[in-house]
């Protein structure tokens, strides 16, 4: 057990100290730290859950890279939420966005090149990526419009669908076009952020990315309707075998 907890624990003296960085430098307020804690605590809490669960030793190579994004990801959210409550470190939480972002090709390339690629790992790499954009649209939310928290919605409401609809919770098939999708999202919200266009060129790019991100999660809602339908033809012609049974024939 020991193990197991060594990254998660790793993981969340590193936000704390990605915190005590930002405390020094731009000066993360009482809320900042709160957020950034409990995005440290969540992390490594929910981290540990799946390591135990799985049985996995310890954090591969591409898994610590994710948890060193997720930390990242934890000072963004801890400064986004000082931006509520007093005036916005823009220069840095767009610094620490695009290492994050930069990072999300690195992770994938070492998972692949060592060999360590794994369904946590996976998880891990998506649940982080999701984040950074509720994050960032938040934010975004307040200078654009409230629309534009349906990007940062989005994988949020797909998850809770799930837990409504029996049909929506089979595995997906593997798909590369997600991961350029889920990228476009960060860099077209990280950009809003920095307002470095005119408002008219941030509501086409950000209208743009919903649609790309409408299009590819309507393209996976199709399929796993269409999965349901078989799998349930299958089940009514062959009564009394299991779901399991029929989907490994």
């Amino acid at each position: 057990m020991r193990t197991v907890q060594t990254g998660p624990v790793i993981g969340l003296i590193g936000q704390v100290a990605v915190l005590a960085m930002l405390a020094g430098t731009v000066g993360l307020g009482v809320t900042g730290w709160l957020v950034g804690v409990a995005c440290g605590l969540t992390t490594s809490a929910t981290l540990s859950h799946g390591l135990a669960r799985l049985g996995t030793a310890a954090l591969g190579p591409a898994d610590r890279v994710t948890l060193t994004r997720a930390t990242l990801v934890g000072g963004v959210a801890g400064l986004l939420a000082d931006a509520f409550v007093g005036p916005a470190a823009v220069a840095t939480v767009v610094g620490l966005a695009a290492v994050a972002l930069t990072l999300d090709a690195v992770d994938g390339w070492v998972a692949r090149r060592t060999g360590t690629a794994s369904v946590l790992g996976a998880r891990f790499d998506m649940e982080v990526d999701a984040f950074l954009v509720l994050v960032l649209s938040v934010y975004v939310a307040r200078s654009v419009g409230p629309w534009v928290l349906a990007i940062g919605m989005a994988r949020y409401v797909f998850v809770a669908a799930g837990w409504l609809l029996p049909w929506m919770r089979a595995t997906l098939p593997p798909r590369y076009w997600r991961k350029p999708v889920a990228a476009i999202q960060g860099i077209v919200l990280t950009m809003a952020v920095a307002d470095v266009l005119p408002m008219l060129a941030i509501v086409i790019a950000i209208t743009a990315a919903l649609g790309l991100l409408a299009e590819s999660f309507g393209r996976d809602v199709c399929w796993l309707w269409r999965h349901g339908r078989v799998q349930t033809r299958q089940d009514v012609e062959r009564p009394g075998v299991s779901t399991a049974a029929s989907v490994s024939r």
